[in-house]
């Protein structure tokens, strides 16, 4: 795991984000994805330099086109991002997950 990868793990591990399962690492059709909750259908993605360039620009586009398509909902956050505004991050994902739990 990356840095940003811990630093966000140590968040959300052991049911600390709003009392939801998160399972890193876990395999989605044919991607292993960095963070999955079954219960939300939700996959949380970390970009760190190794997304940067065209060609994994397209990829990750289709990656996500295609978990989507199994009906999984993909949450992005920048490799910085995580690592400068964990609160904001925090905040989205809290955010996020109220609103899909309200519209159920």
């Amino acid at each position: 795991m990356t840095l940003s990868e811990v630093l966000l793990w140590n968040k959300i591990k052991s049911k600390q984000l709003l009392g939801y399962d998160f399972d890193r690492q876990t395999p989605i059709d044919n991607y292993i994805v960095d963070f999955y909750c079954k219960d939300l259908k939700l996959v949380i993605e970390i970009d760190g330099i190794s997304h940067s360039g065209d060609d994994k620009y397209y990829a990750d586009i289709e990656r996500e086109k295609n978990i989507k398509s199994l009906g999984i909902d993909v949450i992005r956050f920048s490799d910085i991002e995580v690592k400068r505004n964990m609160s904001g991050v925090m905040d989205a994902l809290a955010s996020w997950i109220n609103n899909k739990t309200e519209a159920s």
